[in-house]
């Protein structure tokens, strides 16, 4: 694979990813990742959901992050930054997908790192996400040093159908 850039898009740079956006998540929901959509999920049904992050990136309350080889995207993750006055130092970190064919080339790693960096050029120190227990990202998480809080049981449902538990995890970037 040819060299990874990873950016994070502009408004008009996101409308212009719509299509691909809807490809990446389309695939990862029929690969049985439990993001929030039941399959079967194409990437006509996930265009709506990708009009609203791009409204989202337009109004300033979520940063948009993707992984592009050779022009073609391979995966994002979004950085929400919409928050509440009270929370001002949070950002909810959403969405990490990469795409099947691109999965096991380092792109988590680099999306999160890119995350994480842009969360603290916004001022924001402490993380947080959500993820399906007993899912491959649970254990990516833990690699990348973020810290388990607890589990819900039945919180969401797979693709499929069935109830999967969520696993919630936080990091600080603060410096000890």
């Amino acid at each position: 694979m040819s060299d990874v850039t990873i950016r994070t898009l502009t408004p008009s740079e996101t409308t212009a990813a719509l299509p691909s956006l809807a490809e990446i998540l389309s695939d990862c929901v029929e690969g049985g990742a439990s993001v929030g959509f039941m399959s079967p999920h194409t990437p006509q049904d996930a265009m709506p959901y990708w009009e609203g992050v791009a409204r989202a990136v337009a109004e300033g309350n979520t940063v948009l992050i993707v992984a592009e080889t050779d022009g073609d995207m391979l995966g994002t993750v979004q950085l929400g930054i919409g928050t509440m006055p009270n929370q001002p130092h949070r950002a909810d970190l959403k969405k990490l997908l990469v795409h099947r064919k691109a999965r096991g080339l380092g792109l988590s790693r680099l999306l999160m790192d890119a995350a994480e960096a842009e969360a603290a050029r916004h001022g924001r120190h402490i993380l947080v996400l959500d993820t399906a227990t007993g899912s491959p990202a649970e254990s990516i998480y833990e690699k990348f040093g973020w810290q388990r809080v607890g589990v819900i049981p039945q919180y969401a449902l797979m693709p499929d159908g069935s109830y999967c538990g969520s696993t919630f995890f936080y990091k600080s970037l603060a410096a000890d």
